[in-house]
């Protein structure tokens, strides 16, 4: 009983403070290809950075790191001022046993910005051009959510 007091306390005192979802700092979870944690920072009204560190499921599975800068685009739905799309470039890792990658990938995404919230879900697809051992052509894909802090 004590916890969930203190949990409660906590949020009560936490969730007021948080940050508007096109500023400050979120972290989330994503689920897909791959699947596992979802950082971003903004680093302007437009601009922000976001980080994948994931758990990729492809062949006999691998750690999977991303990084893009992603420019938002705000007025594409006048009548839903909450749903925003995305892109912008990045770079990804690819760890495996045996075996490495890297790629670049373009990140496209779409992202509703919960009102009265500091919660964003978004949903991404990135292609992805792998040009180390090899050059092969891969694409990443998920639905994930994160939690923005002042």
């Amino acid at each position: 009983m004590f916890r969930r007091l203190l949990l409660f306390s906590a949020l009560c005192t936490l969730v007021p403070l948080a940050a508007a979802q096109d500023r400050g700092f979120g972290a989330g979870i994503i689920f897909g290809e791959p699947t596992g944690i979802s950082l971003k920072g903004w680093t302007s009204s437009k601009n922000a950075i976001d980080v994948g560190l994931a758990w990729s499921f492809h062949s006999s599975g691998s750690f999977h790191i991303h990084a893009d800068y992603l420019w938002h685009f705000r007025d594409v739905f006048p009548h839903a001022e909450r749903l925003v799309l995305y892109a912008g470039p990045g770079g990804r890792i690819r760890l495996a046993s045996g075996s490495s990658v890297i790629g670049v990938r373009i990140a496209l995404g779409a992202e509703y910005w919960v009102s009265g919230a500091p919660l964003d879900v978004f949903l991404e697809l990135a292609p992805i051009v792998d040009f180390a051992p090899s050059t092969e052509g891969a694409m990443n894909a998920g639905v994930g959510i994160r939690f923005f802090f002042p």
